[in-house]
């Protein structure tokens, strides 16, 4: 790995679509650009429009060139969604060098043994994360790497995805023109930044909260045990506002986003707003205390669906702490409800770099920080210049031509 390398993230969520550009030196991680535009096209964590995706990841990555001076083409994408499985398996090789020194050759050899599994014909492998390497027996390795020995294994835990969703993210984002350098589930790269090395190890759960759906990633012995998404997040809360206060969702997110606070108790009588009401030209005055009854139940809620999603999964008395993030966990008062509907401890992760402190950018971040600590050899070591998106030209008009590809194809005949 080179001393500067640049690592380009896609994050496309309900609400925003967020594109962040890290650069890598000697180990240590700057995030230098942030892109954000509204997301257009996806309902729930899902795509359900091709273009108006395509759009909504052009204008993100547009607005990060902007901000750096630099051409992106190479981009890591994020995964999430109830059609993520996981299941444990299995990897041996025989150490190939003649001194038995195990070298990156034989790491990469016994990782694709543990990638032989009997899938349905609709999944595909999303991503390998391996728990721990054994050399002739000998357990706990994280790194093998120079180590001698005559058998290496692994244990590792297989991230599957069904085809039609992975593709169609993948479609997407090659329409916008750009290069997916890799596919990380979002709850790993989340996990990789707002998770301590302890709370990995004695079961804490990371709830990530969204606009459009909640991921309930469950941590325990150091590795991701357990996943779901449930279909309810921010946008439901902007909901509520918009039918409460009968005003537009538009003007009920701006609302939220201003005045919104999660717990009664908290809420200022004297903080006072107006709204335009829907069907009528009169403005309405509340208070914020009039804006907290109508978010307070709806927080209630997710949190009471997220603790009994944790026992559906087996875990309701495994775990010892919740860790939340998203940008839906930013609202005044949302850590007090959280810690009452959960009877347990909780806290917020926020990303400790410059210009993304918000945990709305957990995922991004943790994305840029999976990516440098475990697939450093395929990094590209800078982003490439030439791109066909300035020109406005789809990268298919840069297929060989017809004749080009019967020369091609005759030329291996002569």
């Amino acid at each position: 790995m080179s001393s500067n390398d640049i690592i380009v993230s896609l994050d496309i969520g309900t609400s925003k679509v967020r594109a962040i550009i890290g650069e890598v030196q000697n180990g240590a991680i700057n995030i230098i650009g942030v892109g954000s535009a509204d997301s257009e096209g996806i309902r729930k964590g899902a795509i359900v429009d091709i273009d108006q995706t395509v759009q909504s990841i052009r204008n993100a990555v547009d607005h990060a060139e902007r901000m750096v001076g630099i051409q992106i083409s190479d981009v890591y994408v994020g995964i999430q969604g109830n059609h993520i499985g996981l299941q444990t398996n299995h990897g041996v090789v025989a150490v190939s060098n003649e001194d038995r020194e195990i070298g990156d050759d034989d790491i990469d050899r016994v990782l694709q043994a543990a990638k032989v599994v009997a899938l349905p014909p609709e999944r595909e492998i999303i991503n390998l994360v391996p728990k721990q390497f054994l050399v002739d027996g000998l357990e706990g390795i994280s790194d093998p790497s120079g180590m001698i020995g005559v058998r290496l294994e692994v244990e590792a835990t297989v991230v599957t995805g069904a085809k039609t969703a992975i593709h169609n993210l993948v479609r997407c984002v090659e329409k916008a023109d750009l290069h997916i350098a890799g596919i990380i589930l979002m709850s790993l790269a989340s996990g990789q930044m707002a998770l301590t090395k302890d709370e990995k190890s004695m079961g804490t759960v990371l709830a990530d909260v969204g606009a459009g759906s909640c991921t309930v990633a469950i941590f325990d012995q150091g590795s991701m045990v357990a996943t779901s998404t449930l279909p309810i997040g921010g946008e439901h809360v902007t909901s509520d506002i918009s039918y409460g206060l009968r005003t537009q969702t538009e003007q009920a997110e701006k609302i939220k986003q201003k005045f919104g606070c999660a717990l009664i108790q908290d809420a200022a009588e004297d903080q006072k707003f107006k709204v335009m009401r829907m069907g009528s030209n009169v403005e309405k005055e509340f208070s914020q205390v009039d804006l907290a009854n109508i978010i307070e139940p709806r927080m209630q809620e997710i949190f009471h669906l997220i603790r009994q999603e944790v026992k559906r999964m087996g875990y309701g008395d495994k775990v010892n702490g919740y860790v939340l993030t998203g940008g839906s966990v930013t609202m005044p008062g949302t850590l007090a409800i959280a810690q009452s509907e959960l009877e347990s401890s909780v806290r917020i992760a926020v990303p400790d770099y410059i210009g993304v402190r918000d945990p709305a950018f957990t995922s991004g971040v943790g994305m840029i920080q999976y990516v440098s600590k475990y697939m450093r050899n395929r990094i590209a070591s800078a982003p490439k210049k030439s791109s066909n998106r300035k020109a406005g030209t789809s990268t298919a008009s840069t297929k060989p031509g017809l004749i080009e590809r019967l020369k091609k194809m005759f030329s291996e005949f002569i």
